[in-house]
């Protein structure tokens, strides 16, 4: 018996960032727009139009902010709440127009569409890509074949290319494109497996796709990247990652808007990343059953360097915020050092297991139910109303000096009232 022939679509949204903040801005429609990481240090997503002037993603802010400001381009800091919501949107939109899907990124997602007839795989893509675009406003575009790692290609190559109108399909096509992609640009391989690659004369994908001696490839580089062949060669390799891995792990952490001299604020910016460890912690439905906290100074000054890690156990698992503190205060205690200006802390929780596994311990009680419910109903306020609505004193008052830059960031349009667009 034939099975079908795999057709995996990847649907990529477009600059997503960008094109969240334009959901709210009209008017920065066809002009340049840029999006900033933490502490607005690099750009973190630019649309056509800011790449067009030679702004590349990555690039500090402060060597292409003369560019930006003679072109006039706007200029975002991440608002992370707002980019998550979108997501949120544009994957449940995604999910009803295929059986199975993998969420890959905040703005890309795998659809499994074997079985659907070639006569009417056209149409279905074209349908999903303007629906999804007038639902939510957030342009996107799909590659599709018979395999992920050309699904992958097949969007890269449609986003680049306006001539395909953001949708192309690789069935019985690779030969025509796969010379235009080069390497380094295949899903998996990158710039450092495709240096030794170019040493055996691979160039592009079809290069790849083609090298005869396959046993070579997988002795220099990895099993993956043999896959990675097979799949260029419309072999699927890779099946859709359907199930959602709890984090065995969790950290929180950033570098300080501006340098900590005192105990009290590290104390604050350690309370806080406990906080949104805690709170990721606990939508896992996980416990953990120690924390690590780390601080450090600036490596990039000539004043003598200080950094320190250490970490406490509970005596039982929890994913109460306010024990977590506090473990994680007595931590701090013992790492600070005065005389120095700290310019990052971190938060790691270890040990990380599901909540209906807990082990009970005779001297310590976990975590009480009134203690879940009241986490539970800060959680929704939270996730509601913004990060950081409802938040331990420990954390401090708004005024923080550890508090990273986002002089730029745009308003809370979808996730609080006060700040929803005037009309």
């Amino acid at each position: 018996m034939n099975h079908p022939q795999k057709v995996f679509a990847l649907v990529d949204c477009n600059s997503f960032y960008c094109s969240c903040e334009r959901l709210f801005r009209p008017d920065l429609i066809g002009k340049p727009v840029g999006v900033l990481s933490n502490n607005d240090g690099c750009l973190v997503s630019c649309s056509k139009e800011l790449k067009s002037l030679g702004v590349r993603v990555g690039e500090p802010y402060f060597k292409v902010k003369d560019i930006c400001e003679f072109n006039k381009a706007a200029i975002f800091s991440a608002n992370f709440a707002l980019y998550t919501n979108i997501s949120d949107r544009v994957m449940q939109t995604l999910a009803q127009f295929a059986p199975e899907m993998e969420i890959y990124s905040v703005d890309e997602a795998f659809l499994d569409l074997t079985g659907i007839p070639f006569s009417k795989l056209d149409e279905l893509v074209r349908s999903i890509k303007h629906i999804v675009e007038k639902h939510t406003g957030i342009p996107v575009s799909i590659g599709i074949a018979p395999t992920k790692t050309l699904a992958k290609l097949a969007n890269i190559i449609a986003k680049k290319n306006e001539v395909h109108g953001g949708i192309l399909s690789l069935f019985n096509k690779e030969d025509i494109f796969l010379d235009k992609v080069k390497v380094e640009d295949i899903w998996g391989v990158g710039r450092q497996k495709s240096l030794g690659m170019r040493s055996l004369n691979i160039k592009t994908a079809r290069d790849l796709r083609d090298y005869k001696n396959d046993a070579l490839i997988q002795k220099l580089f990895s099993k993956v990247t043999r896959m990675t062949q097979d799949e260029l060669r419309g072999i699927p390799c890779l099946e859709l990652n359907t199930i959602v891995t709890k984090k065995q792990e969790i950290i929180s952490s950033r570098s300080f808007g501006s340098p900590v001299f005192d105990l009290k604020s590290l104390r604050e910016s350690v309370a806080s990343y406990a906080s949104n460890a805690s709170e990721t912690l606990r939508r896992q439905d996980s416990v953990c059953a120690s924390v690590e906290v780390y601080i450090r100074t600036s490596p990039h000054t000539e004043e003598i360097h200080y950094s320190a890690a250490d970490s406490s156990s509970f005596p039982s698992q929890t994913s109460d915020t306010r024990k977590i503190i506090k473990y994680a205060w007595e931590v701090l205690d013992k790492l600070y050092k005065e005389g120095f200006d700290y310019k990052k802390a971190q938060v790691r929780l270890s040990g990380i297991r599901d909540k209906n596994q807990v082990q009970l311990n005779l001297f310590e009680e976990s975590d009480s139910l009134a203690s879940d419910k009241l986490n539970a109903v800060i959680d929704k306020i939270n996730a509601r109303e913004g990060k950081h609505t409802i938040k331990s004193a420990a954390c401090g008052v708004d005024n923080k000096s550890w508090k990273m830059r986002q002089s730029l960031k745009s308003p809370r349009y979808v996730t609080g009232f006060r700040q929803l667009p005037k009309v």
